[in-house]
């Protein structure tokens, strides 16, 4: 009987992961204002930060190893 017995774990179907919901995100919302009250010095910093650069602003450089 043990030769019948099916092996344990790695096969079989595999699970199906859940879709992540995407919210929109309010950068406004005091949660978004007190972390931007950390990370930025002024509002060109606060704006770079949220994906919105100043035109014509400067070029960060990458990291040399």
């Amino acid at each position: 009987m043990a030769d019948k017995a099916k092996p344990k774990g790695g096969k079989g179907k595999p699970k199906k992961k859940e879709k992540a919901v995407v919210k929109e995100v309010d950068v406004l919302s005091p949660t978004a204002m007190l972390n931007a009250y950390y990370i930025a010095h002024n509002a060109a910093a606060f704006l770079e930060f949220r994906g919105y650069p100043w035109p014509g602003s400067p070029k960060k450089k990458g990291k040399k190893k």
